[in-house]
């Protein structure tokens, strides 16, 4: 049945053979007139056909064109607009040569590994061109986002990066924590979005069901904040009655925070924070004890209800040396500059959720279970290109990304 399909859309392709006159715009403003018909074998979701197609030559350019190809979206490669869809879905949940296996045993398509992999990041690539895109344009305010009226009661933003392990050409001048001080990791930068509207029986705040999207990037911290300000543009920023930015210590999700959302309310993760107190109990007390139990318990109950500042007194009674007290200011800068985020008996009093449970998550369903598998390096533009692809399927945009985009070729 597949191979009488194929035939059939073999035969129906072949009733239009490209021929658009002598001549047809060469692209560069000449004049490419046809020089005779050629043949071209396409992959589809149907198996292979061949097409018989009109060929244009431009002598002032030197340069040819296949009129038909680029109405089918085949200029550039082999593979039909339909298979590439396919192709890039598989190729973004799984290893590429495993990939390759289950088009064969599922659809019974015949691709190489490498077809595969090709295939699915370029296409990739162009979709997260097609969105940086974008994105630069609503933050320009070119772009104004078609949007509902209905108000949106809590809308989060939570960033977050994690390591993606890289191929050595990528990660040259780039420092690292390990013994030679290279790094072996470049960081995917993650954002999820989600709507807030209830509380559960407990006063627990509960995350609006499939309500999450994502957005990432390899690109610098300002590119990333384009992205995610256009995604919440999207999702309705201007009508949410409150934004929460979530993320752990790091500076840069809060420059971010500040830039693009800077009525948001602002919370550090609550787990983040803890590992902080953590650390600085064990620089207080190298060795653990009674004093130093009761001592953690009680900066512990002073953290999760918000009492910062009593927290950086009771560090600062400490009778410890001097070289430990040096080690304990260092580490008591987190909580001082993160203070005004860490009021967590007052973001609970208002609903709120107090970990960015979210986004961490993400960074292991959307990234780690494809990028981080055993063995993997990867090119900074593979990464990038597989992570926008899996950032599609998460947020539940597979058909409308495919829909939005015009017909265009990929390498194949």
């Amino acid at each position: 049945m597949v191979k009488l399909g194929g035939g059939l859309l073999e035969r129906l392709l072949d009733l239009d053979s490209g021929h658009r006159g002598t001549r047809v715009d060469c692209g560069a403003g000449h004049l490419a007139e046809v020089c005779d018909y050629r043949a071209k074998t396409i992959d589809t979701v149907l198996g292979p056909i061949r097409l018989r197609r009109a060929y244009y030559h431009c002598t002032e350019c030197g340069h040819g064109r296949f009129p038909r190809d680029e109405e089918l979206g085949v200029a550039d490669g082999s593979l039909s607009p339909g298979l590439r869809r396919m192709v890039a879905r598989v190729g973004s949940q799984e290893p590429f040569g495993q990939g390759s296996r289950d088009l064969d045993e599922l659809a019974g398509v015949h691709l190489t590994s490498k077809r595969v992999e090709r295939s699915s990041e370029a296409d990739g690539a162009r979709i997260q061109a097609a969105i940086e895109e974008q994105a630069q344009a609503v933050l320009a305010g070119k772009v104004i986002p078609l949007l509902g009226s209905a108000p949106i009661p809590k809308l989060y933003v939570a960033m977050d990066g994690t390591g993606v392990p890289a191929v050595p050409a990528d990660t040259v001048g780039h420092p690292g924590k390990s013994a030679d001080g290279r790094a072996h990791t470049r960081e995917v930068k993650l954002g999820c979005l989600f709507t807030q509207t209830t509380l559960d029986e407990k006063g627990h705040p509960v995350r609006d069901p499939l309500s999450s999207s994502y957005v990432a990037t390899m690109d610098t911290a300002a590119g990333f904040g384009a992205l995610v300000y256009s995604e919440a543009q999207g999702r309705g920023l201007d009508r949410a009655e409150q934004v929460i930015a979530l993320g752990d210590g790091a500076p840069w999700i809060w420059n971010l925070a500040g830039e693009h959302f800077p009525s948001a309310i602002q919370v550090v993760d609550l787990f983040h924070s803890r590992e902080h107190l953590y650390d600085l109990a064990r620089l207080a007390f190298p060795t653990t004890t009674d004093e130093s139990r009761l001592w953690l318990a009680a900066r512990l109950v002073e953290l999760d209800c918000g009492e910062v500042e009593k927290l950086l007194a009771a560090a600062r009674r400490l009778q410890v040396s001097d070289t430990q007290m040096e080690g304990i200011d260092k580490a008591l800068g987190y909580f001082e500059t993160n203070r005004l985020r860490m009021r967590y008996a007052r973001f609970r009093e208002m609903g709120l959720f107090v970990g960015s449970g979210a986004v961490e998550a993400g960074c292991r369903a959307v990234v780690a279970q494809r990028l981080k598998l055993s063995g993997m390096r990867w090119s900074v533009r593979g990464a990038a290109a597989i992570v926008t692809l899996r950032c599609q399927v998460s947020s539940h945009r597979w058909d409308e990304i495919w829909q939005w985009l015009p017909l265009q070729t990929t390498v194949a």
